[in-house]
């Protein structure tokens, strides 16, 4: 009976990693086109003097948005399971006019702070009318993750990924002709417009469902701080993260140049955006779950390592892939002038490893409505990082800061192991130490390998350490699930129909 359980949930992992992962697939297919073309229309100039914006603005936006798009969900979810149609009215209003509040905050912040903020990000002033042109975008963030909120709430999840796939071919429609006609002169109203798309998107979807209804009194606005208390820590969480990513590319910046940044970022982007592509069901499915689970031992124990199992089999094989194609995709993808960063990805390749094994133990303190822990962990692994970056990209440039990227994930993974033994007695199971032990090891030879000057011999055992990881995962999830037994039913079923 265990034994079957266990498939189930293997089972369920995957599909929703496949559901979840395959639009967010799509979303890095189109989006992958776009860098491509702005790459090469700007250079990596251009393409840093965007990073520093998208993260300023980003850090401006995290810091005055209250949480709201994380927390809302919690209290819409349960006025729609709970069918309570009156309460889920007067909530969506709620968070409606939360989000109004907090859009009009952080535009105001944005627009007073603007001279510190092009002074901060580049030692010097010329950019302050930048940033308050950039302003809105703060606003028109607030209203979309409110709207974004109660679509996940309500579960419209064809809806969202309609408005993830739409907004994406808006921004790549409208933002590549900007920048093709008018270079750098472009990025500011680009921004500005891909933000508006996704908000005149988010808003027509989730206004035809709950027509507009704004209510600014006390009494009701009272009511939301619960709502708004819940969204501290990730309010918190979302400050630390944007301004770790924030000082190190400043840092950067004042460092080395513009260029640098770019690199840098499109390097960061490949990695943890692009790879990290199969994490992308842990905050639609996996978090659920596993604070439904919260309160059962053993029960959340398994919820947590069966996650892991999953995570390391299935971006185990995609990791040395990825590896030993990046002299290839790394051109491809961007432009030849991006090969700089060349060894920096390929270092920051294996820091995901150790992210697949420690991401959804770090979730385990939410579920547990521990947001303290949640937010110790996060400052840890943003102070240990910004410092590691700092010293070695100092001492050896681009190479340097992919070792520190690498680096602090490791650090990262053995506190929060640690600190999930100690304060909630989990404990990985011998499934997560073996796979480890199977795909972490091709993973470092993978990256040995990349030495090898041969480009015969470098094909051959990348091929050949490609074939031996995705046979280990296939091997490893036939075996834990159901999925393969129901291919080759319908397999059966088609072929018999054919005759």
């Amino acid at each position: 009976m265990k034994k079957e359980d266990s498939k189930d949930r293997y089972s369920h992992i995957l599909r929703y990693t496949g559901l979840f992962g395959g639009v967010q697939g799509l979303n890095i297919l189109i989006g992958i086109v776009r860098n491509k073309l702005v790459a090469m229309i700007l250079g990596p100039n251009g393409m840093g003097l965007i990073s520093l914006f998208n993260s300023t603005i980003k850090l401006v936006s995290d810091s005055t948005s209250f949480g709201i798009s994380m927390s809302a969900v919690r209290n819409i979810s349960e006025d729609f399971d709970r069918q309570n149609i009156e309460k889920l009215e007067a909530d969506v209003a709620l968070v409606r006019s939360w989000s109004f509040l907090t859009a009009l905050l952080g535009m105001f912040v944005c627009i007073a702070f603007s001279p510190l903020l092009s002074s901060f990000t580049f030692s010097w002033h010329g950019h302050t009318l930048h940033f308050i042109f950039l302003s809105p975008i703060v606003a028109m963030t607030a209203i979309t993750g409110g709207e974004l909120a109660v679509l996940k709430g309500v579960r419209r999840l064809k809806a969202l990924a309609g408005i993830s796939v739409y907004s994406v071919i808006g921004a790549l429609l409208v933002s590549v002709p900007l920048y093709y006609i008018y270079k750098e002169k472009a990025i500011v109203p680009s921004l500005v417009i891909m933000a508006f798309i996704q908000m005149a998107l988010t808003i027509a979807v989730s206004y035809k469902i709950f027509p507009l209804r704004l209510s600014l009194s006390r009494s009701v606005l009272r009511e939301g701080y619960s709502m708004i208390r819940l969204g501290i820590a990730f309010v918190f969480a979302g400050i630390l993260g944007s301004g770790a990513d924030f000082v190190i590319r400043s840092y950067i910046s004042n460092v080395a140049g513009i260029d640098t940044v770019g690199l840098f970022n499109a390097g960061y982007m490949l990695t943890m955006t692009y790879v990290g592509t199969v994490f992308s069901a842990m905050e639609t499915d996996f978090f659920p779950r596993l604070s439904g689970v919260s309160s059962l031992g053993f029960t959340f124990n398994r919820t947590v390592s069966n996650q892991i199992e999953v995570m390391l089999l299935l971006v185990s094989p995609l990791l040395v892939v990825f590896t030993f194609t990046l002299p290839i995709l790394l051109p491809l993808l961007y432009t030849g002038k991006f090969l700089p960063a060349l060894g920096m990805i390929q270092i920051i390749v294996l820091a995901m490893y150790f992210r697949a094994l420690k991401l959804p133990v770090e979730y385990i303190p939410l579920a547990k409505g521990d947001s303290l822990s949640y937010l110790f962990l996060e400052a840890f692994y943003d102070i240990v990082l910004v410092v590691l970056v700092i010293i070695l990209f100092r001492k050896f440039g681009l190479t340097g800061a992919g070792v520190a990227v690498t680096l602090a994930g490791i650090i990262d993974f053995i506190v929060v192991f640690i600190y999930a033994r100690l304060r909630y007695a989990y404990k990985p199971t011998a499934g997560i130490v073996k796979y480890t032990l199977i795909q972490l090891p091709i993973g470092l030879l993978a990256y040995a390998s990349t030495w090898i000057a041969d480009s015969r011999l470098y094909w051959s055992i990348g091929a050949l350490l490609a074939i031996l990881s995705m046979t280990a995962s296939l091997s490893i999830l036939r075996k834990k699930t159901r999925l393969w037994a129901a291919l080759m039913r319908k397999l059966n079923k088609a072929f018999r129909r054919d005759e």
